[in-house]
Order: structure tokens, then C-alpha cells, then sequence
């Protein structure tokens, strides 16, 4: 019997990051290609593709469903779209391992068929709340079984939806994109209102597939009954993967690195409004669009970081990033204060919680409240700290190694394949010294 693979980083102090490089593809892109290619009439083909364990969960789900995937080979593939209404019964439960983005954007577009799906994944996705697409999914007429408010979940066949105004109460791309996904096979007209921007990349590729779509300031409304048509989709750079390279390049001496070909779309780029407001020498250049989306090169050298308050509006704009401006606080002179984020808790985990018991650990002075966090910036020492499974955490604590006084040990990392693989080789190419231990548990 095989065992599971137990991963931890053991990452040596200093280093600095320079020279040029690329990150793996958009993550969040990457989903959306998958999903709306096998729902369009006709071939569509994808460069840039993620091939890490989360886009490949949502392949795989849509192979199950009958529809041909040819690749990912070097990021390319090609999708043999099936039509709106042309997805297979699946055989068993589709199993969407860690993927947040792929359960609950799924949950919306499988509530429109006409057939009944289950929807499992690992033991991480399987804690992480999912009524807040199952609840606005049962207001437009779709019967979704959960456990408790988390998954499994199973979805009835034959839901008769139907469009409904809905006020979203907390900024969230996912349950946004997960009612427009609904919406498509709802009758009448569903709108989404959010509190606040967020990333706005499934109403990007509905037009690129020629959906039509009504954007209004923070309100998206979709139409129910139109189609899709294939089209050529070119995934830019992910800058989820590229803060922590913005991250290492701003706290290590004698920077210079050049990050190629990432996407800047403005609903994702509040990692570099945030890092600018702490004082980061961040550039863009080569700016130019790139299927759809804005795309540059960054660049990124040396600088003395400032705590700040982070502003509220660019909470949602940077949500993903925070574990890493975690680290950028623990390096900066002075107090950085985070509020209104509360929604850092029900990520892979609870990433406020983990971030500030790993950096106390490390001897940085950081405190988490009920919303946020206060850490005052001062030296990052040496120690264990604990990832919980979360990719996100396991690199941020790998970035801090090069401010580190002595060496840093991070457990359980194996996620990290879910959205960065060939995290440890690149960060080892350009300046810093980290090895994965690798051993498997029977």
C-alpha cells in the first residue's frame, strides 16, 4: 500500500533575489479556461495553462464529463467544447482535491444541468464554508445537499433556476463567479452586486467567448439562454505567484529581479498598490494586453519598507496575497496594521492565525485580532513554523528566510504543487538556499 507524501522546506538564512524570471500561469484563469472552453461550441486552445494539482482538478472533473482535453503539454492545450447542455453524467463523485475556486464556481454550473452531481474534495475543501454559494444557488431554484454547510456536495438534477438580484455580503470573486455560472441557465436575468471590487476575470472570458454580459460599477447581470463560442486564450503570469518574488526581491540587499509576462489585471494588483505604499521599488514594463488581459514585466529592486495601516479598499484586491505582506511587515520599520479581512480566516486555513503564530515563533512581534493583524517590524529570527497544509503559507515563510537570522524549518508543504510547482527550484535559481525533505508516511 502506498503512503502519503510528507513534504518540509528547510530553508537556510539570507540570500538575495536578482536576475529575470517567469511564474507558472494564472491560476484563477486557468479554471475559467477549462470550464467555459467545454461548455462553447467548437475547439478552443490555451497557452499558459497552470499545470499544478488545483487546474488540473478541474480538467480532470470535465474529462470525467465526457469532454476531450488534449494536453497540458508546456502549458498548451486544446478543449473540444461539448456546447452548453453537452456535459456527460459523471460516473462517480468528482473529486476537486484543495480547490476552493473549482467547487464553488462548479456548484453554479452544475446546478444547470440535467443531471445530478456529487462534489468531494480533501480534507482541507472539505471544512471550508461553502453557503455562500449553496444559499443564493437555492434562492434561483437549485437543490443542493451539503454536510453541515460544507462539502460534499450534491447537486440535484434538473433545477429549474431562474435570475435573481442578489446583494453579495461579503466581496467574493467566487461566489460571484459561481451565480453568473448559474445565471447562464437560469431564465431571466441574474445580477450581482458586491460590496467591494474583486477580480473580475469570469466576466473577462464570458466576453471573450462572446456571452453577454452588463458590467455597471459593482453590478454584473447575465442573461440566461445564450452560448458560447470557442476562442483562443492566452493565460499571462499569475501575480498571486509573483508577490512573493515582490515580496523577496523588496527585504533582500542589492535586488534586481524581472518578473516576465505577469497579469496585472487592476482587480489583483493590490499586492503592488500595498508593497508601493510601504515604499517597494516596483516598475512596470513592456505593458501590453495580452488575450484580454493587461500583462507587463515587473520589475523589482531593493528598499526600505515602512509599516502602514493597509487601506480597506484594497483588502479583496490583494486577499490572496496577505500571508507574504505578512512577511513584508515583519521586515519594515515601524507597526503595519491590517482590519476588514476577516475572510483571511476560512482560506486553506486560517491563514491570519497561522501567519501570526509562525511569525511569533520567529521572534517578530505580531499580534492577530479578530479582523487583521498588527505585526511591528523588527528581525525575523529562526524556528519550525507550521504551514497547516496551506501553499500560500508554506512560501511566504520560504521568502522570509532571506531576512532570517538563523535557519527556518516549515512542516507539511506539499500543497505547495497545488498552485506553484517548481517553487523550491526557481527560489533556489536566484538567490536563495531551501531544500524539500521529502519522506512518505504509511
Amino acid at each position: 500500500m502506498s503512503g502519503s507524501k510528507k513534504i518540509n522546506y528547510l530553508i537556510q538564512s539570507g540570500g538575495g533575489f536578482s536576475g529575470e524570471i517567469t511564474v507558472p500561469g494564472d491560476k484563477s484563469i486557468s479554471h475559467r479556461s477549462i470550464m467555459f472552453g467545454s461548455l462553447a461550441k467548437g475547439k478552443s486552445e490555451v497557452t499558459g495553462f497552470l499545470e499544478g494539482e488545483d487546474s488540473l482538478a478541474t480538467l480532470k472533473a470535465f474529462s470525467k464529463m465526457g469532454v476531450e482535453i488534449i494536453g497540458p503539454e508546456n502549458g498548451k492545450l486544446t478543449i473540444e467544447g461539448v456546447g452548453m447542455h453537452g456535459l456527460d453524467v459523471p460516473d462517480s463523485a468528482l473529486d476537486l482535491g484543495n480547490s476552493g475556486t473549482s467547487m464553488r464556481l462548479m456548484s453554479g454550473l452544475l446546478s444547470g444541468q440535467s443531471f445530478k452531481t456529487i462534489l468531494v474534495g480533501d480534507k482541507s475543501l472539505s471544512g471550508r464554508p461553502m453557503k455562500r454559494v449553496t444559499d443564493p444557488l437555492a434562492q434561483m431554484g437549485a437543490s443542493i445537499d451539503t454536510n453541515n454547510g460544507t462539502a460534499p456536495l450534491k447537486i440535484n438534477a434538473d433545477n429549474n433556476l431562474h435570475g435573481i438580484e442578489y446583494d453579495m455580503p461579503i466581496a467574493s470573486a467566487q461566489v460571484k463567479s459561481c451565480l453568473l455560472l448559474a445565471g447562464m441557465y437560469a431564465s431571466g436575468k441574474t445580477c450581482v452586486t458586491e460590496p467591494g471590487i474583486t477580480r473580475d476575470h469570469t466576466e473577462r472570458m464570458l466576453k471573450a467567448f462572446g456571452y453577454p454580459v452588463e458590467v455597471s460599477g459593482n453590478k454584473v447581470c447575465i442573461e440566461g439562454g445564450h452560448e458560447l463560442t470557442a476562442c483562443q486564450i492566452q493565460i499571462p503570469a499569475d501575480i498571486s505567484s509573483a508577490a512573493f518574488f515582490l515580496v523577496g526581491a523588496s527585504i533582500s540587499p542589492n535586488a534586481n529581479l524581472l518578473i516576465k509576462n505577469v497579469g496585472v489585471n487592476p482587480t489583483r494588483t493590490g499586492v503592488i498598490d500595498v508593497l508601493k505604499l510601504m515604499g517597494a521599488n516596483i516598475t512596470l514594463e513592456n505593458s501590453r494586453m495580452f488575450g484580454g488581459e493587461p500583462v507587463a514585466d515587473i520589475r523589482v529592486q531593493s528598499s526600505q519598507l515602512k509599516g502602514i495601516q493597509i487601506p480597506e479598499e484594497l483588502v479583496p484586491l490583494a486577499i490572496d496575497e496577505f500571508p507574504v505582506l505578512f512577511v513584508a511587515a515583519a521586515c519594515a520599520e515601524g507597526r503595519t496594521v491590517l482590519t476588514n479581512a476577516k475572510e483571511l480566516r476560512v482560506k486553506e486555513s486560517d491563514r491570519i492565525q497561522a501567519m501570526a503564530d509562525g511569525l511569533v515563533t520567529l521572534g517578530v512581534d505580531a499580534m492577530s485580532t479578530e479582523d487583521g493583524i498588527i505585526i511591528e517590524g523588527g528581525q525575523i529570527g529562526g524556528g519550525t513554523v507550521k504551514s497547516f497544509d496551506d501553499h500560500r503559507i508554506a512560501m511566504a515563510f520560504t521568502i522570509a528566510g532571506l531576512r532570517a537570522s538563523d535557519q527556518i524549518e516549515i512542516l507539511d508543504c506539499a500543497n505547495v504543487a497545488t498552485s506553484f510547482p517548481g517553487f523550491i527550484e526557481l527560489v533556489n535559481s536566484i538567490g536563495l538556499t531551501a531544500t524539500a525533505n521529502v519522506t512518505v508516511e504509511q
